[in-house]
């Protein structure tokens, strides 16, 4: 299989984890509401007005600019896999940098259409799909979906030390994709912004 597909394949996988996961949260659980899974590890539905992990952005046009920022980045980072395709690099940098799109992708379409798409979630009730009224917010001021908790380290209080943000499969995809790019892809990454005309050069020799 070409590296092509399997990147196509890749981001349709973690865009389906993504969106599955928050569509069942979203539908099935009240905001706030949690499911202890282990000690160490939550299911906890909150929604994120602003970037990953739960960081807060500077308002509603704050929110508009966020969403086509990532809108522009992920037709950026889509050219840049097509370009590095094209000049043969290594497979695995490729889907690498197509987990980051992936991941910037999921958390767009929630910004973009969870707001026409879902009545808003509240402390007392689940949220409807497609409602009579119409839904929540416009175009591009949806809310991000977050539900994953790891309170690893606790006060004798109870209150969590460590790790206290809540985040999704997009962010996780995201933040483990810049982790393997630092570790295992940075020789890939420095070449193939420092030199590009020189390896569209080797790759046209091939």
């Amino acid at each position: 299989m070409s590296t092509a597909k399997k990147s196509v394949l890749l981001i349709i996988l973690i865009l389906l984890i993504d969106q599955i996961t928050k569509l069942y949260i979203k539908l099935n659980f009240r905001l706030g509401e949690s499911v202890e899974v282990f000690s160490w590890f939550q299911i906890l539905f909150i929604e994120n007005e602003g970037m990953a992990f739960g960081m807060k952005f500077f308002g509603s046009y704050g929110k508009f600019f966020l969403s086509l920022f990532r809108l522009i980045a992920i037709g950026a980072l889509g050219y840049y896999i097509y370009k590095l395709i094209q000049r043969q690099a290594r497979e695995g940098y490729v889907l690498t940098v197509a987990a980051i799109l992936a991941g910037a992708a999921g958390n767009l379409i929630d910004s973009l259409f969870y707001g026409l798409l879902f009545s808003e979630s509240n402390y007392l009730q689940t949220a409807v799909f497609l409602p009579e009224g119409g839904g929540y917010a416009p175009l591009f001021f949806g809310k991000v979906v977050d539900m994953l908790y790891f309170p690893l380290i606790r006060n004798a209080s109870g209150e969590t030390l460590f790790f206290s943000p809540v985040f999704n499969i997009a962010d996780s995809a995201i933040t483990v994709s810049v982790f393997l790019l630092l570790i295992f892809f940075r020789k890939d990454l420095n070449e193939n912004f420092e030199k590009p005309d020189k390896n569209i050069a080797d790759a046209s020799k091939r």
